[in-house]
């Protein structure tokens, strides 16, 4: 599927929400994902609760898109509402960064408190290039979190 076309589905998904949406733009610098950044005057409505109806917007949105893509073919996208998802993700590099200095300087194990799945994923690529540190989920459901774990010599 096309960028544009993806971006006509994420315009009319919201349109249909009632939101006025001010304005939508492609974001291609993360070469894995395509950022699709949107701008509301009324941001509260997807951000509320944790950014619960955003995470339900995006699922919808990459189901809609994984029906209308020929097989074989991969499109990730995410949609980002007034930059909550760059926010969120600065954050979550700040605490697998902060986490893993922990570990290097007591020289042991130390869980990040759970999270969701997606979040797990930032913190074990944000980690993935330590050579000193090793990242594994843990536990089960929504007990589930990361565990950095320094391999390096003593």
């Amino acid at each position: 599927m096309e960028k544009n076309e993806i971006q006509n589905l994420i315009k009319e998904l919201i349109e249909k929400t009632t939101i006025p949406l001010v304005g939508i733009s492609v974001n291609e610098d993360d070469k894995k994902t395509i950022w699709f950044r949107v701008e509301t005057r009324e941001p509260h409505y997807f951000l509320g609760r944790g950014g619960e109806a955003l995470f339900a917007l995006n699922h919808l949105a990459r189901k809609m898109i994984e029906n209308k893509t020929a097989e074989g073919e991969e499109n990730q996208i995410l949609i980002d509402i007034n930059d909550f998802q760059k926010k969120r993700i600065e954050n979550i590099h700040a605490i697998a960064h902060m986490m893993a200095e922990r570990a290097r300087y007591f020289k042991s194990n130390i869980e990040v408190d759970p999270m969701p799945a997606y979040e797990r994923r930032i913190v074990h690529e944000f980690l993935a290039e330590a050579t000193d540190l090793k990242t594994e989920s843990e536990g089960e459901g929504m007990a589930r979190r990361v565990v950095i774990k320094y391999i390096g010599t003593i």
